[in-house]
């Protein structure tokens, strides 16, 4: 951004698109917490990788309030823990958080955190198992890391002189 500010545009900034209702999922142990990989405890995360059992797991043991009733309201915040579930709900099944709330209605946190962890680990199976399909074939990875390094410097190499032309410096080869 800085060398496009200084000396015309030349890289391309990348726009992220993250929807609205998911926009921040916060911690599975510390609701008012930012979920994060980092985090020491494990449970407080989910990774796109984790088992079916253990991302249910980590949902059946998310913290939320003492209460039972499954509603979303972010001005009261003993509902953090329910709001954030109902968020990540919401983000991976595509339902409203209005529908997701009849979903849940008469139910109790027992059941409603199974039912997210459920469709959280639907969610991130397709992805697994594509991702166990392309690491089991090691030949067509370094084929790919190969074809994909040569592109990447073809196409950086067209940058590079764009950008040794703009400071001054001597054109490559």
């Amino acid at each position: 951004m800085r060398f496009n500010n200084a000396h015309s545009p030349t890289f391309t900034v990348p726009e992220a698109h993250i929807p609205q209702n998911c926009a921040k999922i916060m911690s599975l142990t510390t609701p008012d917490k930012k979920m994060s990989k980092s985090d020491e405890n494990p449970g407080a995360s989910v990774s796109v990788l984790d088992e079916r059992d253990v991302i249910i797991k980590k949902f059946k043991r998310a913290v939320t309030d003492s209460g039972a009733e499954i509603v979303y309201n972010e001005n009261e915040p003993s509902k953090a823990g329910i709001n954030n579930l109902l968020s990540i709900y919401t983000a991976v099944t595509g339902k409203s958080i209005s529908e997701a709330e009849k979903e849940f209605d008469g139910k109790g946190y027992g059941d409603f955190k199974l039912g997210v962890g459920e469709a959280v680990a639907d969610s991130f199976a397709v992805i697994r198992a594509e991702y166990e399909r392309i690491n089991a074939d090691k030949t067509h990875l370094e084929a790919c890391m190969k074809d994909g390094a040569e592109k990447a410097m073809r196409i950086s190499a067209k940058t590079l002189r764009k950008v040794y032309k703009k400071i001054g410096f001597v054109d490559l080869p």
